[in-house]
């Protein structure tokens, strides 16, 4: 299972933030670390509306004042590789992208906003690159063009989304993933925008290959994520936990082998004694058998090749009944 830990912009311009996010989110058990690339005057009109969950300054300004140089960008690029992680990011213009591939990015993002974007899908494919469809506000009709203009380019995994800030659960789309998965036959994720770690679990169980969470030092933090994010803690005890349920999933279980039972089956499950004596030649009923711990002896199960067998000895009360006993 592949974990990204998505900062987008939680950084807010600051270089120095951006560095140390991604040190953070590695330190946390991020697999990947995925920013925004936004050129602001080749994605956006100057009076293009904010979301309505972040409105603190105009949408062009904000991209202005929080992008970064190409020597920026390739110094965060180095500094994740540094880290042990992917670096990955999501283009919102083509302008971007031929800077993403200055700086050799590792994958792309598709955010969920630029499905419908054909020509810069098709740019994208164009580089060979691993892709990360998004899927939060687009139909299936929107998604089969999508996945086809992406087909002719690098390794393809669709994500389920949900583009809702934060996401209640009935708007998780869980059902979404095997959907997906039985409609392209390619890997599928789950990019998450709950305030919990319950849905990437849940997306994980399903079979999820990638999960994606928004990552922030704090919800304090002014920006657009920020209050929707996870904090570094919280990060690195859902890794922990997605590391476990990918284990779980990988290691099948084969309920007819007990060999890692054999102790506990002695100690907890029971065997047939005796209820009261039990005199020689004495044919055995149900009520002259108990049922007692431990079960190393002729199982409880096998209750009926017992009763109405004759004992061959003389038997004391509460002693283990063994074959040699009976005739």
């Amino acid at each position: 299972m592949e974990i990204i830990a998505e900062i987008g912009s939680v950084h807010d311009g600051s270089f120095g933030n951006a560095c140390k996010l991604i040190e953070a989110a590695a330190g946390a058990g991020a697999d990947v670390v995925k920013l925004q690339t936004h050129v602001a005057d080749a994605e956006t009109l100057p009076d293009a509306p904010m979301p309505a969950y972040f409105s603190g300054e105009p949408r062009m300004a904000y991209f202005e004042r929080t992008a970064f140089t190409v020597e920026q960008w390739k110094a965060l690029a180095e500094i994740a590789r540094s880290a042990g992680v992917g670096f990955m990011s999501s283009p919102f213009a083509g302008a971007a992208i031929e800077l993403l591939e200055e700086i050799r990015v590792d994958a792309y993002k598709v955010a969920s906003g630029e499905v419908s974007n054909l020509p810069l899908l098709q740019q994208i494919a164009q580089t060979g690159r691993p892709v990360y469809l998004s899927s939060g506000m687009s139909d299936w009709n929107e998604l089969d063009r999508a996945v086809d203009a992406l087909s002719s380019g690098g390794p393809l995994t669709i994500m389920q989304c949900a583009s809702a800030y934060p996401c209640p659960p009935e708007q998780v789309g869980l059902n979404v993933i095997g959907e997906m998965r039985a409609r392209y036959s390619i890997d599928v994720g789950y990019s998450d925008h709950t305030m919990g770690v319950a849905a990437p679990f849940a997306a994980a169980a399903l079979g999820a290959s990638v999960i994606e969470k928004h990552f922030t030092f704090s919800r304090l933090m002014y920006g657009s994520d920020a209050r929707h994010s996870m904090e570094p803690d919280e990060f690195k005890d859902m890794c922990v936990g997605l590391r476990d349920i990918s284990r779980m999933l990988e290691c099948e279980v084969n309920k007819d082998d007990l060999e890692n039972y054999t102790d506990m089956r002695r100690i907890f499950q029971k065997s047939i004694v005796s209820a009261g004596d039990i005199d020689e030649g004495m044919v055995l009923s149900l009520n002259d058998l108990a049922f007692k711990k431990p079960g190393d002896g002729i199982p409880a199960a096998d209750v009926d090749r017992v009763v109405g067998r004759r004992a061959s000895r003389r038997i004391s009360k509460n002693t283990k009944i063994l074959e040699s006993d009976l005739k």
